[in-house]
């Protein structure tokens, strides 16, 4: 009988805990009880997620008895434009297998899960550094031979098991593989320990992967819970998505009100919009408008981390039986900002302004390990994220909203004689995101744009100023020290700041008394 001329070739990639190694072995008990030689090689990723764990696995399409005691000659890496099945685990890593070639348009099929686990290089910019998703769905169409691409993660959760079981059904199902459904769930009953819930992920993953795979069913929940949100007819449809989210941003952080408020402030933007192309300005102004409003704080924590739907979540996670005990234990480091931040402005101005003197505000960070699966430590969280009704009465909310309204005043302002600047302005908001250090740096650096360029006389030209601030901007997110930034405003004839000082500071070494 013809021999084929070469094996199946197959690459894997997948994330710590998510079974990369399960599904080689799967594959490789599927292959076998199909009595066709197998091979597979695995190399390990790193940590703090920069990469994935590889796997490769070669299937010779042919029985053993039928190669008369020969054996096949396989390779233990993968070559580019050889493979003629990729499968990753998350989207990003689809995408750096065609960045290295590993997805042809002739040879590779790309079974890929379309959730995104942002890596460190993403969450470690002062903007938004999230690569585009679009991008990487894009090229998946242009670059293999067919791609199959649908939430794995979803419905691994929905079957109560790991993303490797949906992975090796939408693989099945693709009908890429020597190896018929019965056999490959065979294997997956070999392993024992959970597989009835891999076999419940594996069917999902077979019919999602038969019908040619189907974007994420967490969007079309979303969208659903998203166009309950009513818009008022002066925003035109382009704008109607973003302003949804943020509308039910503002919704699950205060109250319907604070919705209102939301468009309230909205509405004057979008009336000298109307003549912008796309709205534009509209859309940034209510995507930066949005996340400002529902700025962190320790209210906003405390809520968060005691909802039904994150412990939930953690159970799916760790795969726990019903009536299985789970314990979470929160690492909390609050400090004098933060509690001043809750009080009302009449007591937490005096203790600022006392822990700045004494040198305390930053040293009085208490360390904190609350289980919130005890009574005691729900309790506490809860109390604390019952103060949301007083939230308005305190100094932080009275803070962010009188920056707020600066803020959108020079944005309308603009707006009126010059769409550009006011597009600048608006997208300054970005600099404003998350808490603690990282919060202040974005809003000193804010402020330092506004004093200097949007409200102050160093630029008159409305072109030359919308460019000054753009390249102010881009500096303050591209550099946490703030160089670039002075650097840009000394460019416009503004005096820098000098560099802030950074201590040094002399540990003794254990058991030494001697410093280090």
């Amino acid at each position: 009988m013809a021999l084929p001329e070469r094996p199946v070739t197959i690459l894997i990639a997948a994330l710590g805990g998510e079974g990369g190694g399960v599904l080689a072995d799967w594959i490789i008990a599927a292959a076998n009880l199909r009595d066709y030689p197998v091979q597979s090689t695995s190399i390990p990723g790193v940590a703090q997620r920069t990469g994935a764990t590889t796997y490769y696995v070669e299937i010779y399409p042919a029985k053993l008895e039928d190669l008369e005691g020969r054996r096949p000659v396989m390779t233990l890496t993968p070559a580019p434009s050889y493979v003629d099945v990729m499968v990753a685990s998350e989207l990003l890593e689809a995408g750096r297998a065609m960045q290295n070639g590993y997805v042809t348009p002739d040879r590779t099929t790309l079974i890929a899960s379309t959730h995104r686990i942002y890596t460190v290089a993403e969450k470690m910019q002062m903007g938004d550094g999230r690569f585009d998703s679009e991008v990487v769905l894009k090229a998946a169409k242009t670059l293999a031979k067919r791609a199959v691409l649908f939430d794995m993660q979803a419905q691994a959760q929905a079957a109560g098991t790991v993303i490797s079981a949906v992975m090796f059904g939408a693989l099945a199902g693709s009908g890429v593989l020597p190896l018929s459904r019965g056999e490959c769930e065979a294997a997956v009953r070999a392993g024992g320990k959970g597989a009835e819930a891999s076999l419940k992920g594996f069917a999902a993953g077979f019919d999602a992967a038969a019908e040619g795979g189907v974007r994420g069913s967490y969007e079309e929940k979303r969208s659903r819970a998203l166009s309950e949100v009513k818009l008022r007819p002066v925003f035109p449809p382009e704008t109607h998505a973003m302003l949804r989210e943020g509308a039910s941003r503002c919704i699950d952080f205060q109250n319907r009100r604070y919705a209102v408020l939301y468009f309230d402030r909205l509405e004057p933007i979008t009336n000298l919009d109307h003549a912008a192309e796309g709205f534009t300005l509209t859309i940034e102004a209510g995507r930066f408008l949005a996340l400002w409003m529902c700025y962190e704080d320790v209210i906003r924590v405390a809520d968060l981390k005691t909802r039904r739907s994150r412990f939930e979540r953690i159970r799916e996670e760790v795969q726990a039986k019903p009536g299985e005990p789970v314990h979470v234990t929160e690492f909390l480091k609050p400090g004098v900002e933060e509690l001043a931040a809750v009080m009302p402005r009449l007591v937490a101005a005096p203790l600022n302004w006392l822990a700045r003197i004494t040198g305390l505000a930053g040293k009085l960070n208490v360390g904190l390990h609350v289980k919130t699966t005890s009574v005691a430590g729900f309790a506490l969280l809860r109390c604390l994220a019952s103060l949301r009704p007083l939230r308005p009465l305190t100094s932080r909310w009275r803070e962010e909203q009188a920056l707020i309204g600066r803020w959108l005043t020079a944005v309308t302002a603009a707006a009126k004689h010059h769409p550009g600047l006011a597009l600048e302005i608006a997208l300054c908001g970005r600099l404003i995101k998350g808490y603690g250090e990282t919060h202040a740096r974005g809003k000193a650096n804010f402020l330092r744009i506004f004093d200097t360029l949007v409200e102050g006389p160093a630029v008159g030209d409305p072109d030359a100023r919308a460019a000054a601030i753009r390249a102010a901007r881009e500096g303050a997110l591209a550099d946490p020290e703030g160089r670039k930034l002075e650097q840009s405003l000394e460019a416009q004839g503004i005096t820098p700041l000098p560099p802030k000082p950074k201590p040094v500071k002399f540990m003794r070494r254990p058991g030494t008394g001697k410093a280090a």
